[in-house]
């Protein structure tokens, strides 16, 4: 069993930017913070990553797995073995988010 991601789990791009959690998730409260769901994509502020002299920050994180068994209206839920990629203004990828914190009570697979 793996800690769901939650409103309140703390995500970042691999450059330190933080993620803004939200959810179109109403139903599945983790302590009244709402799960977060494979569907959701999250935008991302204060990444620093620069390519020579451009600046091109993630700018929003898309999650490509979320759990195979754990599931609300048949969309999985994010866990803290989720992979989300990274991406900037123009749609490239950039690195995987870096889940740094999340809840422990409940799990799922």
């Amino acid at each position: 069993m793996i800690p769901l991601l939650t409103t309140t789990s703390a995500v970042m791009c691999p450059h330190g930017g933080q993620a803004m959690l939200t959810t179109t998730n109403t139903e599945a409260l983790v302590d009244g913070a709402p799960v977060l769901l494979q569907t959701d994509q999250h935008p991302v502020v204060g990444c620093p990553f620069t390519v020579g002299v451009v600046y091109t920050p993630c700018v929003l994180i898309r999650w490509s797995t979320g759990a195979t068994q754990t599931k609300i209206h048949e969309v999985p839920v994010l866990l803290q073995t989720s992979i989300g990629v990274c991406f900037n203004a123009a749609q490239a990828p950039q690195g995987v988010a870096v889940v740094a914190q999340t809840q422990q009570r409940a799990q799922g697979l």
